[in-house]
């Protein structure tokens, strides 16, 4: 990849992953702090720019800032990425929530379904082992009237009489009829049953074929079976991994667009560098008590407060033993 092109790639890439940071945390403050919603806007907007740019500052200027300040602006991003974390965990999170809720709602109605078709199915159990007991009912009283409705006797001389029990053919006939009657009501019972079974088992397809929430939770309620963990602990481990590598690596790309770009753009020539290349009066034998024009430039480069310590010390170096004091 050409060199000159790399850092625009990374400012690009940088800028597009913290103006994203920036978005979700500002929406979410604003969702946490329903009440002032605008002004949390404003504020979270300009926190996040003022985030960005420390990053900037501290990056460029750290060998030239003092310690207190360093301190303050480095503790300041650190403050306010964790801000902007937890304004992006908000976000997400209530997005996962809303999804969530709406699927245990779903869940809730399929759970009525199952458990009315529960119900029916005990119900189905019970008119069958009726109608068993009705069938075997029947079955014994059509062999009792085949049988019984004939009675034999024998008379004084040993003769076999036969002759029809009408009373008992009359009984059975009735008991027959009743078991019929009832059986017919329980087999219209039973289809009734399984009408009402066959139709909840419909909604019960019919909701989970439309169920779109389902595919969007899908990946999720597989990563929860896979490691045994309730869904909601799964998600929250998720979010937090995305929030540790979401804001941080906007600040870091921030940081490496700034380095790219100073890699890239011709060096100035250090001070030193003049200081270096000065020639050095031979020493006459009479003293000179005017300092010479290079050794006032050298002086007065000690003198300044924008020039660094290592700087100053190779000046020192340079300098006769008469004008070189050391600062301690």
């Amino acid at each position: 990849m050409n060199n000159k092109f790399l850092p625009y790639l990374i400012l690009i890439c940088a800028l597009g992953l913290g103006v994203t940071a920036a978005y979700y945390s500002i929406i979410g403050l604003s969702m946490l702090f329903a009440g002032v919603a605008l002004p949390v806007i404003i504020m979270a907007s300009f926190l996040e720019a003022s985030k960005l740019t420390i990053a900037t500052l501290l990056h460029n200027y750290w060998n030239k800032l003092n310690i207190l300040l360093k301190t303050y602006l480095t503790t300041a991003v650190v403050i306010l990425s964790i801000i902007t974390s937890a304004g992006i965990y908000g976000l997400l999170s209530s997005g996962y929530q809303t999804t969530a809720n709406k699927s245990n709602v779903i869940d809730q109605q399929i759970n009525v379904l199952e458990n009315k078709k529960q119900s029916y199915n005990q119900i189905k159990e019970g008119y069958l082992k009726d109608k068993e007991s009705i069938l075997k009912s029947t079955s014994e009283l059509r062999l009792a009237l085949s049988k019984n409705t004939v009675l034999q006797s024998v008379d004084k001389k040993g003769n076999v009489i036969t002759r029809e029990s009408k009373g008992n053919r009359k009984a059975f006939e009735q008991q027959l009829n009743s078991s019929i009657k009832s059986e017919e009501i329980l087999s219209s019972k039973l289809d009734v049953i399984n009408d009402s079974i066959f139709s909840l088992e419909s909604q019960i397809l019919n909701i989970k074929a439309n169920n779109e929430l389902a595919n969007e939770l899908g990946p999720l309620k597989y990563l929860s079976n896979l490691t045994g963990q309730p869904m909601d602990k799964v998600i929250n481990w998720f979010l937090i991994i995305i929030i540790l590598v979401f804001d941080p690596l906007a600040i870091a790309l921030i940081v490496a667009a700034n380095f790219a770009f100073s890699q890239t753009s011709p060096k100035e020539p250090e001070e030193i560098s003049t200081v270096e290349n000065l020639p050095l009066e031979e020493p006459t034998s009479e003293p000179n008590l005017t300092p010479s024009p290079e050794i006032q430039q050298m002086q007065g480069m000690l003198k300044r407060p924008d020039v660094s310590g290592w700087r100053k010390n190779r000046i020192r170096e340079q300098l006769p033993p008469e004008d070189n004091v050391k600062e301690y």
